[in-house]
């Protein structure tokens, strides 16, 4: 598609979400700080389920140099439930750059935010074009998925050369005064409209007489991925081990997956009671009661865990090597514990994570 056909998007898009963009807490004041924040959280999570998160994390770090300056664990809890925990601490070491280089503020340049760790061009896009109104394009997978219907493009997105020339190709419509509004635009129809899946309501779409994938019924096919890599299966045992008071965490390591959050004592693979009892005492506990809880399963990225789990009710701890023996609401209100392990959580009466705000 040439230019001059793609830039008949532009005005019917920014009229389109004139009268039908979403409120959003972010977009009440999109302040630098603000967006940068929403853009990292939304990454892999509904939009739905950022807002109390975002609310909470700019309420409790209300500038970026109290995220410089935030406890780990009080961040990790701030992020619990998110995923990718990697995520808020890159944001953490670019918060500290910025109040060394930038005198707190988020440099209003597209390539000086490229160099600060855990923002690429993405998020350095949207930074740049919604909070600075800098004509550069914000591509991500709504982006990528609208850009390819409209102009057919068949080309593999997960290549970085795909979507290289699709930014470019957006660079070059992008309204020199309106970037910030166009890029969101795009990303709303994406999010609402153009939606995966082959399940798009090109009845409400506004540049649907411009898409070339409807034009030609090949909506379902685009945009095209290669097969994501299987998964590898892991097994775990979990144990609720509780007193009349207390209950176990740990924490886990330093390196590696969930690394520096606290979970439920766990084992590898599926363990019959008499191999947890066994266990437990050589923990140098005293079992009373244990009692089977149902099986669960959790997805990260490039593994899966199958869980099943045991309540464990066991003579008072005071002390225990390798656990912190704790009260369970403190956990809920202190200690980061990744949502994989929200099923067996209930049995300690607590909430992790997104589970917490559902209920609210």
């Amino acid at each position: 598609m040439k230019k001059e056909e793609l830039e008949q998007m532009v005005e019917p898009l920014l009229e389109w979400f004139r009268k039908h963009a979403r409120v959003l807490p972010w977009r009440e004041e999109p302040l630098p700080y603000y967006v940068w924040v929403s853009e990292i959280m939304l990454q892999q999570t509904r939009v739905e389920a950022v807002k109390p998160y975002f609310l909470r994390f700019i309420q409790a770090l209300p500038r970026i140099g109290d995220l410089a300056d935030c406890p780990e664990e009080k961040l990790l809890k701030l992020w619990e439930g998110l995923g990718y925990y990697n995520r808020v601490r890159n944001m953490q070491k670019a918060a500290r750059l910025v109040m060394e280089n930038y005198s707190g503020c988020l440099p209003a340049d597209y390539e000086e935010l490229l160099k600060l760790p855990g923002i690429g061009s993405y998020t350095a896009g949207a930074i740049a074009s919604i909070a600075y109104g800098i004509p550069v394009p914000a591509v991500d997978g709504n982006v990528l998925r609208v850009i390819c219907r409209i102009c057919e493009i068949q080309e593999d997105i997960t290549r970085q050369a795909v979507k290289r020339k699709i930014e470019a190709m957006v660079a070059e419509i992008e309204p020199q005064n309106r970037a910030g509004a166009f890029n969101q635009a795009m990303m709303e129809l994406g999010a609402t409209v153009c939606l995966p899946n082959g399940m798009p309501d090109c009845e409400a779409c506004p540049v649907a007489k411009l898409c070339q994938a409807r034009l030609h019924q090949t909506i379902d096919q685009i945009p095209k991925k290669k097969p994501k890599q299987q998964r590898r299966i892991e097994e775990r045992t979990v144990l609720v081990v509780r007193d009349e008071v207390h209950t176990l965490i740990r924490k886990r390591p330093e390196r590696g997956l969930l690394s520096g959050l606290y979970e439920l004592p766990n084992l590898e693979g599926h363990l019959s009671e008499e191999q947890v009892l066994d266990y437990l005492k050589g923990e140098h506990f005293a079992p009373i009661r244990i009692q089977p809880l149902e099986p669960a399963k959790h997805i990260f990225s490039h593994v899966e865990w199958h869980m099943i789990g045991y309540l464990v009710l066991v003579e008072e701890m005071e002390a225990a090597e390798k656990f912190l023996v704790i009260e369970p609401g403190r956990t809920e209100e202190e200690y980061p514990i990744p949502a994989a392990f929200a099923a067996y959580a209930r049995y300690l009466q607590i909430r992790l994570g997104q589970e917490k705000y559902r209920s609210k």
